[in-house]
């Protein structure tokens, strides 16, 4: 016979499954906070750790990716959690060579392994254009053209648009009135190509003749709106950048100090930077050099001036002038970032540029110190400012901004002249040793020799990354080839 319960015995009911659902509440709400912050069951050890999370793509995707020996069956692009420690990532893809790295990843991070290339196993050359003679070419940094010079006395260049499968080329020739002394009998006239604007319109022309040097801006695309910067606004030149996509602004060393030159208004700014020794610029809008102390001869300066700043900014003085100085500056993740060598020694500072009312550069801080092994030739960050790259002679140091990890590197060659490092992408580098062309990526690792190639002249991927181009002897002359990186 059913008997209703007590009042006492609803209450007690009561009490004993809300508790059940609180606590069923308290455990989901905990397991998938800890899920979220990369906690994990250790099946090895049976415990419960932070892990981190792997984010992985490839170029070509579609690859197979596998951690310790394990796949996690699932293809690139993917992501994987795991726990912290030291890890073997691989990734394969059929007609592929293997992509491999070990990893000690930290608890809590995300770490981003999205910038694989994939290099085939049979690398196929194809020569796509040839050439009597070359000079120099150039590879415009938004990977669309190339621009080949044949004759260094010669203002010809072919114009080489990259951009589709069947490779074309245009003639540009420079009007004789855009050049000084064009008819004059008896001048020897080099012409050299220095740089191109980050739009891949524009290039600058440096025209030397009768030991006097000029610059010019060539429009690629209406080669009649080209500029003679050096008599346009009459000055005298040792380096020219651009700044801005326009190719109308730029920044100018001459007699040792930098001007900032706007060539639509034909003006020239005020000293800027004094006693300069060489600059690059960043972001436009971010000046790094290299000089003396104004005030002292003897001491070497190495600072940064930005655009709308009263005076530059001091970071490193050496009171000396044969201990080789370099500096890089860029951004990531909202901070801003300064390396700095001082011979053996680089210094990287972390912040923010200082303020234009700044005394000091107090707001930038050091945030690593790295060792080279001799003296540093190049201090260079990569554009998305994750990587800095520090080379000295055949090695090299890398250091990963996020992770604050630092990689020491060699370059395997028979050669003893070290040639500068370029950035492929944001991840890999390349080189010319051997008489052939290399990829590695900032680390070091994922070596692969690609094709034969000649030294001096550019790399580049096309837009998509299908080929890589670069140049090459071929019988009596030269050819540009390209190699098939992404198979059909």
């Amino acid at each position: 016979m059913f008997k209703r319960p007590t009042k006492r015995q609803l209450l007690v009911r009561r009490i004993i499954t809300y508790t059940v659902m609180i606590l069923a509440v308290v455990v989901i709400v905990a397991g998938t906070i800890l899920f979220i912050l990369g906690y994990r069951v250790d099946s090895d050890k049976g415990r419960l750790e932070q892990g981190a999370l792997v984010q992985f793509d490839s170029k070509p995707n579609g690859a197979d990716v596998a951690i310790d020996g394990k796949s996690i069956n699932s293809n690139t692009p993917s992501k994987q959690t795991v726990v912290a420690g030291k890890h073997q990532f691989v990734v394969n893809k059929s007609g592929y060579e293997t992509w491999s790295k070990t990893l000690n990843v930290k608890a809590g991070t995300l770490e981003w392994l999205d910038y694989l290339l994939l290099v085939p196993k049979n690398l196929q050359t194809e020569s796509v254009a040839n050439y009597a003679s070359v000079y120099g070419e150039k590879a415009s940094p938004d990977y669309k053209w190339l621009m080949v010079q044949e004759k260094a006395d010669t203002p010809l260049f072919q114009l080489v648009d990259l951009r589709s499968q069947q490779v074309k080329s245009t003639t540009i020739t420079l009007p004789t009135t855009l050049y000084s002394d064009a008819t004059t009998e008896g001048v020897t006239h080099t012409f050299t190509m220095e740089s191109w604007d980050q739009d891949g319109r524009y290039v600058i022309v440096k025209h030397t003749f009768n030991d006097k040097s000029e610059y010019i801006v060539v429009d690629t695309q209406d080669v009649a709106t080209s500029i003679n910067v050096s008599t346009l606004l009459s000055i005298s030149l040792s380096e020219l950048k651009f700044s801005g996509t326009s190719g109308s602004t730029l920044y100018g060393l001459t007699d040792g100090t930098i001007r900032k030159l706007d060539l639509s208004n034909a003006t020239i700014s005020r000293g800027l930077v004094s006693n300069v020794k060489n600059f690059n610029l960043f972001d436009t809008t971010v000046v790094t050099y290299t000089g003396t102390d104004p005030n002292n001869a003897a001491h070497q300066v190495a600072g940064i001036y930005r655009e709308g700043d009263e005076s530059s900014h001091v970071l490193r003085t050496i009171n000396d002038l044969t201990t080789p100085l370099t500096i890089a500056a860029t951004q990531y993740h909202s901070d801003d970032y300064v390396a700095i060598s001082e011979g053996l020694k680089v210094t990287v500072l972390k912040g923010r540029y200082p303020a234009s009312t700044d005394t000091t550069s107090a707001s930038l801080k050091s945030y690593a110190e790295l060792k080279v092994s001799s003296n540093v030739d190049t201090t260079q960050f990569s554009v998305d400012g994750d990587h800095l790259v520090v080379q000295s002679g055949l090695n090299f140091v890398s250091y990963e901004v996020e992770y604050m990890r630092e990689t020491d590197s060699t370059i395997a060659t028979t050669e003893t002249t070290p040639h500068t490092l370029q950035w492929l992408d944001d991840a890999y580098l390349w080189a010319v040793y051997d008489g052939h062309l290399s990829i590695r990526e900032f680390d070091g690792t994922n070596t692969h020799v690609i094709m034969t190639m000649e030294p001096g002249f550019d790399a580049t991927l096309s837009q998509n990354g299908k080929y890589l181009y670069g140049i090459a002897k071929s019988g009596n002359g030269y050819q540009l080839q390209r190699v098939t990186m992404i198979l059909n």
